[in-house]
């Protein structure tokens, strides 16, 4: 069978109603205002949808639609869709099937135990208290050193007037 008979197959309408389907018949026009989330699938032939508004998102969202042989539309519930079958194809058939919208499932709240935090922030407070207490202890070992070292180099200086060197007598 060739590609041409093969289309040609697909686009002469069926005798008899296609299971599962709703006939729309050509010049016929038909409301759709679902209560669900649902999919308008097209069964046979072509429509032509309008969708209510707000249109314009996307460049081709002006909320008509031209849907053919195995294309579908999403609808949410409450969006009003006009259809009509496309008049040069003649009869379309279509379905329209429920589908649960997806829900947004709320993580469930941790109770955090305050002891993951403050046991945390008093090893804190110790490590840096220790961190003081060592700059300290360390700035009187080099203040030491240094006045250790600093009697040798005095002795090579002279005496300020009015001044007597450490530990001389008078």
């Amino acid at each position: 069978m060739s590609a041409s008979n093969i289309a040609q197959l697909l686009q002469s309408a069926p005798a008899t109603a296609l299971p599962g389907t709703w006939k729309l018949a050509r010049g016929r026009a038909i409301t759709l205002q679902p209560t669900s989330h649902g999919i308008l699938r097209i069964a046979h032939g072509r429509v032509w949808a309008t969708t209510d508004g707000p249109h314009g998102h996307t460049p081709s969202d002006s909320g008509d639609h031209v849907l053919e042989v195995g294309k579908s539309m999403w609808i949410r519930p409450g969006q009003r869709v006009v259809m009509e079958a496309w008049k040069s194809a003649g009869t379309a058939y279509f379905s329209w099937d429920p589908v649960a919208a997806p829900q947004r499932v709320a993580a469930p709240r941790r109770r955090v135990n305050p002891a993951l935090v403050l046991q945390p922030l008093a090893d804190l407070r110790c490590a840096v208290s220790l961190g003081v207490q060592a700059i300290a202890r360390l700035a009187a070992g080099v203040g030491a050193l240094a006045l250790d070292l600093l009697p040798a180099t005095r002795a090579s200086r002279p005496a300020l007037p009015g001044c007597r060197p450490h530990g001389a007598m008078s």
